[in-house]
């Protein structure tokens, strides 16, 4: 009997199932140059393990669940970032919106007296607006996004200051809802173990929704046995967590908040025709234009996000601190969001990256403060450390393109 191509693709699937199989896959993925979050996963093995020697206490509970909620709020600003990096482009401006975002939050509940939920509205309508001014003026007038948005930190720092007053600081009150999510706020343990089950469950369905789709067209597709080793994976690891962040406090809903819009954003940049067009503008933006995509309109929606994300991460700081002040946003705010998103594995090329790059990178940083934090280390060591881990993933990210360009997959 003669054996088809078609046969011998079966075949190769059949062997790739499983355990082994996924092992295997990511094997040939990582010779071809799409390392994916291999490197920052390894990255923050290492750190995590040199932390925990030098100082015992870097992984309790206690240490851990501090992380996650400091991480909370310049990780959705990092998400933002990662969205126009994936066209290619960047927002030097996040820090200044985010600042800005505060300080009008603070002067409309707490000067002027409105409702919190429409204060937080204000605020996030007022970054749409800067993303939208942003997206305009780059598509009208081809002014490039590093001016622009270089110009909208100043600008929109001088704003926020002139917004705040001579008072210079405003505080929230500690009783508001707002401020209670973001400190004290926690999940409780019955509600956090059903998420990880339903995360499960979803990784599972989704990935089998998928793969039915795939092979309907004829193309490979992931086995229910490798479906199935993923999920079960994952539903071990996010127990693990739950379980060990509930020997103390549990698992902030803030930090959950951040996680959800991460997930969010996976599904639009993944499963949509926008995240299928937000890939091919920045693989290659001429190609997508010829393709019949509206590259203003990407390009705008992206800014729009990106400023939209930085306005929340704003909200979110200033009810961690319980307080909008002239410093809100400025400091190492806006190079620590946009380092998050190129050390998750985001390129600075286009076209490459996850949102889960933004939740991976923010890990990352915020476990080199913390852990410096702990050794009475001063802070100019810390920013000496970072930039030694970005500068190491733009080279992986450059060596890795390289790698894909030989092989035929840029």
């Amino acid at each position: 009997m003669t054996t088809t191509a078609t046969d011998r693709q079966d075949e190769r699937l059949r062997s790739r199932e499983g355990l082994r199989g996924a092992l295997t896959d990511v094997v040939e993925r990582a010779r071809g140059g799409d390392l994916g979050v291999i490197p920052v996963v390894v990255g923050l093995i290492v750190i995590w393990s040199v932390f925990q020697i030098l100082n015992p206490i870097f992984l309790s509970s206690a240490n851990l669940v501090n992380l996650t909620l400091e991480s909370a709020a310049v990780g959705v600003i990092a998400l933002g970032i990662v969205c126009v990096l994936l066209v290619g482009q960047i927002d030097l401006s996040v820090g200044s919106v985010s600042g800005l975002s505060g300080a009008v939050l603070a002067v409309l509940f707490v000067s002027e007296g409105l409702p919190v939920w429409l204060a937080i509205l204000a605020s996030v309508l007022m970054g749409a607006v800067i993303g939208w001014l942003y997206g305009q003026l780059f598509n009208r007038f081809g002014v490039p996004s590093f001016v622009i948005t270089l110009a909208g930190l100043l600008a929109f720092l001088g704003l926020q200051l002139y917004v705040l007053g001579t008072k210079g600081s405003i505080n929230l009150p500690f009783d508001s809802g707002l401020v209670n999510f973001a400190q004290l706020d926690f999940v409780p343990a019955w509600l956090s173990y059903t998420l990880a089950v339903i995360a499960a469950v979803w990784l599972f369905a989704s990935g089998y929704l998928h793969a039915r789709e795939r092979r309907r067209a004829g193309l490979s597709a992931r086995g229910v046995s490798t479906l199935a080793v993923r999920s079960v994976a994952l539903l071990a690891v996010l127990a693990f967590v739950v379980w060990y962040l509930g020997q103390t406090r549990g698992v902030g809903w803030m930090f959950v908040f951040f996680v959800a819009l991460v997930l969010i954003m996976h599904y639009l940049l993944s499963r949509t025709k926008w995240g299928r067009a937000v890939y091919a503008v920045g693989g290659n933006v001429e190609a997508a234009r010829r393709a019949g995509i509206n590259v203003r309109a990407i390009y705008t929606s992206v800014f729009v996000l990106c400023s939209t994300f930085a306005a929340v991460g704003g909200i979110l700081a200033a009810a961690r601190l319980a307080a909008a002040n002239q410093s809100s946003g400025s400091g190492d705010v806006n190079l620590n969001a946009i380092a998050a998103a190129v050390i998750g594995g985001t390129s600075l090329f286009g076209g490459r990256g996850t949102a889960f790059g933004a939740l991976l990178g923010i890990i990352v940083i915020q476990s080199i403060s913390s852990g410096l934090t702990l050794l009475n280390l001063d802070s100019s060591i810390r920013f000496v450390v970072t930039g030694a881990v970005l500068l190491l993933a733009v080279i992986v990210d450059s060596v890795s393109r390289r790698s894909r360009t030989s092989h035929g997959r840029a």
